[in-house]
């Protein structure tokens, strides 16, 4: 992966886990107001999904786009798939 698209990613997993460190700490409060909560648990996944499409830009770029030269388009096409399951 290239280096910009790990820092890239790395920083919004940093934010997500310090959204996730503060869903933790609001739910340790009993007056806690669920919106509140719910909302920070969208901003977990918005910054987790800002890192998945990273991670998968970066993929392509580095990958994909250079398969068919390498002769391995096949193989990555499926591994790209296997992976996709998971999104």
């Amino acid at each position: 992966m290239p280096e910009d698209s790990r820092k890239r990613a790395a920083r919004r997993l940093k934010i997500a886990r310090g959204h996730l460190d503060s869903i933790v700490t609001m739910l340790e409060n009993p007056d806690v107001y669920c919106v509140d909560v719910l909302r920070q648990i969208k901003a977990v996944q918005g910054a987790l999904s800002g890192a998945g499409e990273v991670v998968l830009r970066g993929h392509l770029e580095a990958h994909v786009a250079t398969a068919n030269e390498r002769g391995d388009g096949l193989e990555l096409v499926e591994e790209l798939m296997e992976a996709l399951k998971y999104t």
